[in-house]
């Protein structure tokens, strides 16, 4: 990988330096040589991120896997995003098109607050519960992820990128070692979790391994002898690579990591830790806002919503007050219909299937790309949360809208609808697809992600419930509400937890206050919060802006305002 780099970034600097204005003279670049730049960009940032790549259905690095971990990767992209950063200083803004013109804005944002995030050493905290390399490789191995397996090519890529797994535990294992000797280390109780996680991974039996699915779905078209050859490599691979990374990470988390680990929430409590929490703030919501004024924001909604939720107790005619209708919504038997989780994803098509004649509607602009709701696989569903993976914009790939369904008989109902509009149509789904699919973008923004803007649309479209023939009955409606609720408390307890000192206990206790989860979903919320600061704040933030938009667009048109 390092050789193909190096190649690249000499014929890069050389096409830069063939193409620059010469000093002393007042010239600027012209927009193609604009859009060659951005094109530049896309494409060498495709073989620094070649995960990124296969996500976005580009096959050519398919058995690359960096050591992201490391300070010469990091450093590498150090002189990336200054490369592209100062290449931009040779154009005249004022000169190229209003859609130029975004692009450059994007990509010096992005150059500029990438560089900001290499001073913090979130590589001496590689792995938590929530998500990371070790549950990135179990989601491409099992065969049903982004990875392709298609090829006998597409199969040895993979066992490509298991060797150099197993390298990158060995660099995890020493990077955290750096944490633990700066005191930037994990909250105990989310390494507590993972252990379990990596558990999971090692199998006496590689058939009973997630990384033996591509094995057992092998295409007709491979010859016998090339599925017996890839038979053997696999469980060559699963035995000698990927159970002992796996165990290696197991063991050094449970008798060296945990014990270092801090019994703190929050990341304040690590070297410079505030100053990580106003930056991650600054990248998830590109605002400016600080934790205070995050937190009185989540304070002012939750206040509003909960009395828009009074609303609709009322008018079920519920006799106890909010608390007990809480409890009314987690217990009672007409909201748990279902037996086995095959019936939980058909609730789920049924929801898209309902609202079909109305998209049409709404939207006249649909994506190409193919669809799917599939259960969360079983090594990751304990911690994981309701989420969608996007297409691949040749059609190759579904979205795909992943369902965590640990016990069938315990899956409420009562917030289906708004889930379902959230994660998948019209929300990341929608928004996702077409990114990619207009092609009249530069690549780097067709498959950029911006938390605010992703994030804050598909918490906006939980709103067009109704005009989507949806929320018929109050239920659903409070299902809405209590998912908008649970957006607005993330910004109470995410800055209540990185900046204002509150523990893990206070924020489930907020949540508990304030929607309707049951405990046990509440505490995995707050422990992917803990994980993962500022990322939760995206969700409100963007969905206010968007909505602020919207009024705006409203007022401004009046009666050929079209929705």
């Amino acid at each position: 990988m390092k050789t193909k780099i190096l190649i690249f970034l000499a014929c890069t600097v050389l096409a830069f330096a063939c193409s620059a204005p010469n000093k002393g003279k007042e010239e600027t670049l012209s927009a193609q040589k604009i859009d060659s730049l951005f094109e530049q960009y896309y494409q060498e940032r495709l073989m620094l991120f070649p995960l990124e790549a296969t996500l976005n259905g580009d096959n050519r690095y398919n058995d690359l896997l960096p050591c992201d971990v490391c300070d010469g990767f990091r450093n590498d992209l150090k002189t990336f995003y200054e490369k592209y950063l100062t290449a931009l200083t040779g154009f005249n803004r004022d000169d190229i098109s209003a859609q130029q013109q975004i692009s450059y804005d994007v990509l010096k944002r992005e150059m500029e607050i990438s560089l900001e995030g290499l001073k913090f050493h979130d590589n001496y905290q590689p792995i938590q519960q929530f998500w990371g390399m070790p549950l990135t490789m179990g989601q491409l191995g099992s065969g049903s992820g982004n990875q392709p397996f298609k090829t006998v090519k597409d199969y040895e890529n993979f066992l490509a990128r298991i060797d150099a797994f197993y390298s990158w535990c060995d660099s995890s294992i020493v990077y955290m070692r750096k944490g633990i000797a700066s005191n930037e280390v994990m909250p105990k109780i989310l390494m507590e979790r993972v252990l379990p996680q990596m558990q999971s991974m090692v199998v006496s039996d590689p058939k009973q391994s997630v990384f033996y699915g591509p094995i057992k779905a092998l295409p007709e078209s491979f010859s016998a002898d090339e599925k017996a050859r890839l038979t053997a490599s696999y469980e060559k691979a699963i035995i000698e690579k990927l159970n002992p990374s796996y165990k290696k990470l197991f063991d050094f988390i449970d008798k060296e990591y945990l014990s270092a680990c801090r019994e703190s929430a929050g990341i304040s409590a690590i070297p410079n830790g505030k100053e990580r929490y106003a930056y991650l703030i600054k990248q998830w919501t590109t605002t400016d806002m600080g934790p205070d004024e995050v937190f009185e924001l989540g304070m002012s909604e939750v206040k509003r919503i909960r009395s828009e939720m009074d609303k609709i107790r009322l008018e079920t005619g519920f006799k106890g007050d909010l608390k007990d209708f809480f409890t009314f919504i987690n217990t009672d038997k007409k909201f748990f219909p279902f037996q086995t989780p095959e019936q939980v994803l058909q609730a789920y098509r049924d929801v898209e299937a309902r609202m079909q004649d109305s998209l049409s509607k709404l939207f006249g602009n649909k994506p190409k790309s193919k669809f799917e709701v599939r259960q969360t696989e079983k090594f990751r569903e304990a911690s994981a949360s309701a989420e969608y993976n996007n297409a691949s914009p040749d059609g190759s790939r579904p979205g795909i809208f992943y369902v965590p369904i640990v016990d069938a008989t315990k899956c409420n109902s009562f917030g289906m609808e708004s889930l379902f509009l959230h994660e998948a149509i019209p929300g990341h789904h929608y928004q996702t697809s077409l990114q990619a699919e207009n092609t009249s973008l530069p690549n780097f923004r067709r498959f950029i992600w911006y938390g605010a803007y992703g994030e804050g649309w598909a918490l906006y479209t939980e709103s067009l419930g109704k005009e989507l023939g949806l929320y018929t009955d109050p239920y659903q409606r409070f299902g809405r509400l209590s998912k908008e609720m649970h957006r607005a408390i993330r910004l109470v307890t995410d800055a209540g937890i990185h900046a204002k000192g509150w523990t893990r206990e206070q924020a489930i206790q907020f949540s508990l206050d304030n929607e309707p989860g049951d405990a046990k979903g509440i505490a995995t919320e707050i422990e992917r919060y803990m994980a993962i600061p500022g990322q939760a704040l995206s969700y409100k933030i963007g969905q206010l802006k968007i909505m602020a938009l919207r009024k705006e667009a409203e007022l401004a048109l009046g009666d050929k305002f079209n929705l």
